[in-house]
């Protein structure tokens, strides 16, 4: 199976959607309302099982509260500001452990690649169409094959939204609304503005283009008081392989 790779500063603007008549904040301040603003300093994912799961995504913060760094433990970026406080720049190794696919640990594109057949009453992305591109060995080819995501959310905001505003992400989706091609890079954007989901995910059920179910991603949160999550169990199931998986995810906060 093929994964594509996209530079972070797309990778990271995968993890949430808007609609093209509001800005990224208006609409998530529509669907959530006035809600604390707090800032990840780290997800921190556990397994007794599989070492696979066991890593730490650390952010680091300048004194302006701005991203200054990002850090999956083997590589980090550096986030570079202009002198009007915008990102311009991404510097260091491309750390993905911020990506979609990461945090979800899903082994399909379509927080990547994907296009949104459907939008819940909150804006959030509820099915997602995608191609999977594959290698057939016998054939020595490439197939393509369609394939769906349907999600299921709690009814809190998305947990990553001030973060991603922190590191100058939310800037570029509204800019991006109002030029559509302000940069070569609008079309990831745009994309990924699409895919950015108001609330937080807690239900991914993967299907074939027959509509039978072959992977399910499953998390069940504890929130704070501020309904930010702090711990989750995550549990996935491929009906391919018959294999379940199940990690648990802590989540900490900028003081």
């Amino acid at each position: 199976m093929k994964i594509r790779n996209f530079p972070i500063a797309a990778v990271l603007l995968t993890l949430a959607m808007v609609g093209c008549d509001d800005s990224t904040s208006d609409e998530f301040e529509e669907v959530n309302g006035n809600v604390k603003e707090k800032y990840l300093k780290g997800v921190t994912t556990l397994s007794p099982q599989n070492d696979y799961y066991n890593r730490t995504f650390a952010i680091g913060y300048d004194s302006n509260n701005r991203v200054s760094t990002a850090s999956n433990g083997s590589e980090s970026s550096i986030f570079v500001y202009d002198d009007n406080g915008s990102l311009s720049n991404i510097t260091g190794g491309n750390s993905d452990a911020f990506s979609m696919n990461e945090l979800y640990k899903s082994p399909y594109d379509a927080f990547e690649v994907g296009h949104v057949e459907e939008y819940d009453d909150n804006g959030n992305p509820k099915i997602i169409s995608f191609i999977e591109e594959d290698y057939d060995y016998e054939t020595q080819d490439y197939v393509y094959e369609q394939y769906t995501a349907e999600l299921e959310y709690d009814n809190v905001p998305n947990p990553y939204f001030h973060t991603l505003k922190a590191a100058g992400f939310i800037e570029a989706m509204d800019k991006v609304q109002l030029n559509f091609s302000m940069t070569p890079q609008a079309s990831e954007i745009v994309a990924a503005r699409n895919l950015f989901p108001n609330n937080n995910p807690t239900r991914i059920t993967y299907k074939n283009s027959n509509n039978e179910i072959i992977y399910l991603y499953n998390a069940d949160y504890e929130y704070d008081n501020d309904n930010y999550p702090t711990e989750a169990v995550i549990t996935t199931s491929d009906l391919n392989s018959g294999e379940t998986s199940q990690y648990t995810v802590i989540y900490s906060y900028k003081d």
